[in-house]
């Protein structure tokens, strides 16, 4: 296998499980250190024993990115640990299933708080760290849902998906001068733990998978692989772009 991230460390939020989990694993099976990063604390320990098992260094961190304040502390805890930090992956999302009618303004303040304000003041407080060392690789995960409607999904899902296209775009032109790649995936309809309502419910399902020309969900590890391309020398020209991994979805608007 590839190793491209040996001598890197890298933040992964939303590792417990799903995209986050892959993109954690992945990273490590090629040669990164990994601060695995969510609410979810056994799952993180999970992750963090399976990355050792390849020989690399693990940190698991409890952490609600919705509470600002423990985002800096998140950070401080991984440069503690390993002095750099070269690659971010943000990763942790919720998408509650209530409608532009039931939608409450508690639920909007957090779904935005967890899909995107985190995104935001994350990267921020990664920023000086990669500054300093002139390099440094942002990856954000947006939504197919940022460019379309999905009829299943919430419209606070849907906006702040949008705001994370907007916010890499912005990023990306302000970090570029000091060496850093900002990017973002719009992934599909993808088997995560986050859809298995969804997946369990034919009556949704089926006109959903009507809408993809490869008539498939995909799977974490397809997200992941994307992840560490755009993370990798192997984008080295590649800043402020989403990369759409949606199944041809797409296509069809």
């Amino acid at each position: 296998m590839v190793q491209r991230f040996v001598d890197r460390v890298a933040l992964v939020t939303g590792a417990a499980s799903g995209i986050g989990k892959a993109i954690a694993l992945n990273l490590a099976q090629e040669g990164a250190d990994v601060v695995a990063a969510d609410k979810n604390a056994a799952g993180v320990q999970a992750t963090c024993r399976d990355i050792e098992k390849m020989g690399r260094k693990a940190l698991p961190y409890e952490v609600d990115v919705a509470q600002f304040a423990q985002l800096g502390k998140l950070v401080q805890a991984a440069i503690d640990r390993f002095g750099k930090i070269h690659v971010l992956m943000n990763v942790a999302g919720i998408s509650p299933k209530e409608t532009f009618l039931t939608c409450t303004e508690a639920l909007w303040d957090r779904t935005h708080d967890i899909n995107l304000k985190s995104y935001m003041f994350l990267s921020q407080a990664v920023a000086p760290h990669m500054i300093k060392q002139k390099d440094g690789r942002i990856v954000s995960i947006a939504s197919s849902a940022g460019e379309v409607v999905y009829p299943n999904l919430g419209p606070y899902y849907h906006t702040s998906k949008a705001g994370v296209i907007q916010l890499t775009r912005y990023m990306a032109q302000e970090l570029a001068p000091h060496g850093i790649r900002v990017n973002a995936i719009g992934p599909g309809l993808i088997e995560t733990p986050m859809t298995e309502e969804t997946r369990r419910n034919e009556a949704v399902m089926t006109p959903l998978r009507a809408r993809v020309p490869m008539k498939r969900w995909g799977k974490p590890e397809e997200i992941a692989r994307v992840a560490l391309f755009l993370a990798s020398d192997d984008a080295s020209y590649v800043t402020g772009e989403t990369l759409f991994v949606d199944g041809g979805l797409l296509t069809l608007v």
